[in-house]
């Protein structure tokens, strides 16, 4: 799944932060309803956060919320001060004995 307009705000200038995310997950028994997924990450835009943190706590929460045997994360922020930020989280449960998916190239670079 992509979600190319995710928003959140930097928490010391309170300016938005703009990145693409690329979500890949092999389901357990649940999976993550599209609508439900789209109005959680629009939960972000008046958000404050870093941009490992909010990677991190968008990981957790919908491990918590599927449980799926796996889940990566590619976050791609755009440039801000001339550093453009790529985070990458995983999870893998513990008796899952799969092999991920390889990584594809999480869509395009987000727009300067």
């Amino acid at each position: 799944m992509d979600v190319p307009e995710f928003t959140c705000l930097c928490p010391l200038t309170g300016q938005p932060d703009f990145a693409f995310l690329a979500l890949c997950y092999i389901p357990a028994e649940l999976c993550l309803e599209l609508k439900a997924l789209k109005l959680y990450f629009w939960s972000y835009r008046n958000e404050g956060a870093f941009h490992e943190a909010v990677s991190n706590q968008i990981l957790n929460d919908l491990v918590r919320a599927c449980q799926p045997h796996y889940l990566r994360l590619t976050a791609r922020f755009n440039t801000r001060g001339g550093i453009r930020t790529t985070v990458i989280v995983e999870h893998r449960a513990q008796e899952w004995a799969g092999t991920p998916p390889r990584p594809e190239d999480p869509g395009p670079p987000p727009v300067r």
